[in-house]
């Protein structure tokens, strides 16, 4: 409802801002003001204020400042109007009377609510039922247990024309209400409405205040002409204006969750079952300026985690453009990347919570993506492509409204082109080196040996999954890698055979990307260099990592004292078995699959000998020590 001005000073009057406020940060008393510790930043000095006189609040450490109403829809998540009404029953004053036609709107509102709940329990109850097998059966084979359908409350649609029409009107619902909620398909041409959800899975859609005003719906038949339906618009619902889950993301956000927005119902619930409650997703549309609004409400900096195919990219892109013109201080996006042709769900379930915290941890800038935009798969041969690239980065810059914003981003690109074409110069040694006066030492790619065109890595080389990247680095990847680092030529010869491979660990995945676009850009480089280079870019933590994960010295064709013979053998022995192991999982999972679809006798014997490869692989992995006559090596004693 509105609030006459009148009634809002009033609030004010009644209450003094440090009484607001006082509820939530201790204040003393300083001169004419109050102070306290922020309670939007951890901190030691108080540099949060309040001055009633001024009927308002100061929060440097933060930026941010406002009235009661600011502070109560900060602090507590809230919309204007909720923060009215708490602050209102707070100084004991009745909110003002609803005119007629906002009254009659407001019940007609709660009458579709009810019948939006009652739609809810009947789905809930149908998924209970006989009636309701099958789609339990999806939903376990999706990984979704009973807790977790019950705390989404998630039901089913039976496979009939006027089963909820039915159950609805005999707890005398008109016909009229349920069309007017979208229940119904009427019409012209549809002689007698019928039940819009029909043999689906049902996902209740709800509102801020977690009322329930649309439903999403997803076939179990696999011939239907629409795998995913949702409600249509109505005055509960504008698909455009909400996101899944919003009303539990907000609150857990309002506790410190990190924001998370993906692309479907199952996504979402995947993520909160991993551990990321405030997980929203846009309703079968490209995310929106209201609902980026939405979440940029929840956090500062949300993470955009969209599917790992061109689609999911686009995506991506999409949302970067929306959010340009929308930009300030402090308010930007992240985006995480997804494993090619998995979606979140398939990510928690491959490698649970820590793939999906690993993911959003190794979430990149919206500064990376853009600039990844416009230079992966590009050929910068000419003084034309290059000014070109400019030109475009410029005409990204222009789009952002903010001057303070679009003047760091203008700096940014700005150094990192300088980086990215940095001239070459001789060094002593006789070989080429890149200049490292021409540009800043963080972003931005090697260029080639003079003569030669400035060529960025393609997309297929570069991209790759990201699975785990606070834990301990694979010990496998971590020995091709080493390999790599020791004897840079194997960048050279071996490429196209690194850039295939796909890595777990987000961190081993970030030093081999770095790594191939080294290879790309520079001619002979040694190791010392190729480790200077990853220092410059900001990798030297990294690669310590990485090295500090290999415990043991037993593979000794990829320490810096092997003989390229041994080298060879040994990165060999590595890629053959890194291959191998991806290809069982890819077996292990389709088994898994199979298994949970049909119990057969076969089915379950898949899966055994899948199991069995893969322990025989592991016991063949640690044979492996490298140790070579060519290296100076003698052979293994007894």
């Amino acid at each position: 409802m509105r609030f006459p001005p009148q009634f809002l000073d009033e609030l004010k009057a009644r209450l003094p801002v440090s009484e607001v406020v006082g509820r939530r940060v201790k204040l003393v008393r300083a001169g004419r003001e109050w102070k306290g510790l922020s309670p939007f930043n951890k901190e030691k000095t108080p540099s949060f204020f309040v001055n009633d006189q001024k009927q308002a609040w100061f929060d440097f450490s933060a930026q941010k400042n406002g009235s009661i109403f600011d502070f109560v829809m900060e602090t507590e998540g809230v919309t204007f109007p909720e923060a009215v009404e708490r602050l209102a029953q707070m100084a004991g004053l009745p909110l003002p009377k609803p005119s007629r036609e906002e009254e009659a709107d407001a019940a007609r509102r709660k009458t579709l609510f009810e019948v939006m709940e009652l739609a809810a329990k009947f789905f809930e109850a149908t998924l209970a039922s006989r009636l309701g097998a099958r789609a339990r059966g999806y939903l376990a084979d999706r990984g979704l247990d009973p807790a977790i359908q019950l705390r989404f409350r998630l039901g089913y649609a039976p496979n009939e024309r006027f089963a909820l029409k039915e159950h609805l009107g005999n707890q005398g619902v008109t016909v009229e209400d349920m069309v007017e909620a979208g229940l119904l398909v009427t019409g012209d041409g549809v002689a007698l409405p019928y039940d819009r959800f029909r043999d689906r899975v049902m996902f209740p859609i709800t509102d801020l205040r977690n009322r329930i005003i649309a439903f999403g719906g997803r076939a179990l038949d696999k011939d239907a002409s629409a795998k995913y339906i949702n409600s249509p618009e109505t005055s509960l619902f504008r698909k455009g204006a909400t996101l899944y889950n919003i009303a539990a993301a907000r609150q857990a956000a309002h506790q410190g969750a990190t924001v998370v927005a993906v692309e479907g119902y199952i996504d979402v619930i995947a993520m909160v079952d991993a551990g990321f409650p405030a997980t929203v997703a846009p309703l079968g549309t490209a995310l929106t300026e209201d609902q980026l609004a939405l979440i940029w409400k929840m956090a500062d900096e949300p993470v955009l985690c969209f599917d790992g195919d061109a689609a999911g990219l686009r995506a991506a892109y999409r949302a970067a453009d929306l959010a340009l013109s929308r930009l300030a201080p402090g308010k930007s996006l992240k985006f995480a990347a997804l494993p090619p042709g998995q979606d979140p769900d398939d990510l928690v379930r491959a490698g649970g919570r820590e793939a999906a915290a690993d993911l959003i941890g190794a979430a990149r800038p919206l500064a990376d993506l853009l600039w990844a935009r416009e230079t992966e798969g590009r050929s910068f041969g000419t003084p034309e492509q290059r000014a070109a690239l400019e030109a475009r980065l410029n005409s990204i810059v222009a789009n952002i409204a903010d001057e303070t914003v679009r003047r760091y981003y203008r700096q940014e690109f700005s150094a990192r082109l300088a980086r990215y074409f940095a001239p070459l110069v001789t060094a002593r040694d006789g070989r080429l080196r890149r200049d490292r006066r021409g540009g800043p030492r963080q972003g931005g790619s090697w260029p080639t040996v003079a003569g030669a065109s400035y060529v960025v890595v393609s997309e297929q080389l570069t991209a790759s999954p990201l699975y785990r990247g606070r834990g301990a680095v694979p010990r496998r990847e971590a020995l091709i890698l080493k390999a790599a680092l020791n004897h840079p030529w194997l960048l050279h010869d071996h490429l196209e055979e690194l850039a295939s491979l796909e890595f777990r660990h987000a961190e081993a995945e970030r030093l081999k990307s770095a790594l191939i676009d080294i290879a790309a850009h520079v001619e002979a480089a040694d190791s010392a260099d190729v480790r200077a280079e990853l220092a410059a870019r900001g990798l030297g933590e990294v690669v310590a990592r990485i090295e500090a994960a290999i415990t043991t010295a037993s593979v000794w064709g990829a320490g810096p004292g092997a003989a390229p013979e041994d080298v060879l053998v040994t990165w060999n022995q590595l890629i053959g078995l890194h291959r191998q192991w991806h290809s069982l999982i890819k077996e292990l999972k389709a088994a898994e699959q199979a298994l949970g679809q049909d119990s057969s006798e076969s089915n379950y014997l898949r899966l055994v000998d899948v199991k069995a490869r893969l322990e025989r692989m592991e016991g063949t992995e640690a044979l492996i020590e490298g140790f070579g006559a060519s290296s100076g090596r003698g052979t293994r004693g007894p």
